[in-house]
């Protein structure tokens, strides 16, 4: 069966200087160009049929630096849709910031939880309502023809997708972290279900 391999992008200035980034368009730090070329390593002749990244510049150039080090002709689709969550009025501020003003409990509330969204923001569930479509319809037919497939996107876009792939409830997702340039590859069936898992 074809495989999905999903990728955080690599470390922006922002993770650097842990700042909520959100759907702010943040470059990489050299740090996280290095750390996308490294990804590739383990995927030597790796064949990909189609590549999809969010177009906010540090998961688009993860995805170019990726496909190039590994030498692939995969076309690169840039999808409005895979954007990062919309942190609202957290976006620029510092982590230790958001806690001095709003305290940790409200903090871990905004950041981490399945169905509540910091003040202008979107929450995860609402991230899903336009990411997971996307993903089973257009993704799963590259998928359904054979072909193996890269998705380059955010943290919480991908913590969405391990929600769906993994069959994970809410409570279990607000444990899940997905580190930065380091590929989750899924191998799955016809109907989108979970046959195995590398990290």
């Amino acid at each position: 069966m074809a495989v999905l391999v999903l990728m955080r992008h690599g470390e922006s200035i922002w993770n650097r200087d842990d700042r909520f980034a959100g759907s702010v368009d943040v470059p990489l730090t050299d740090a996280g160009r290095s750390a996308a070329v490294a990804a590739a390593a383990s995927f030597a002749g790796f064949e990909f049929a189609a590549a999809y990244c969010s177009p906010l510049t540090r998961a688009r150039e993860t995805a170019e630096l990726f496909l190039k080090a590994l030498g692939s002709a995969a076309p690169l689709i840039p999808e409005p849709c895979l954007v990062e969550r919309n942190y609202g009025i957290l976006q620029g501020l510092s982590k230790e910031r958001v806690k001095e003003l709003y305290g940790t409990g409200i903090y871990n509330l905004w950041h981490r939880s399945y169905n509540i969204a910091p003040p202008g923001g979107e929450s995860l569930e609402a991230l899903g309502l336009r990411v997971q479509p996307f993903v089973r319809q257009v993704v799963g037919e590259d998928l359904r023809l054979g072909g193996n497939v890269l998705l380059v996107a955010h943290g919480n876009v991908l913590r969405s997708l391990v929600m769906m792939i993994e069959k994970l409830d809410a409570d279990k997702i607000e444990q899940v972290e997905v580190g930065t340039a380091q590929p989750l590859l899924y191998e799955l069936d016809q109907d989108f279900a979970l046959l195995s898992k590398k990290v």
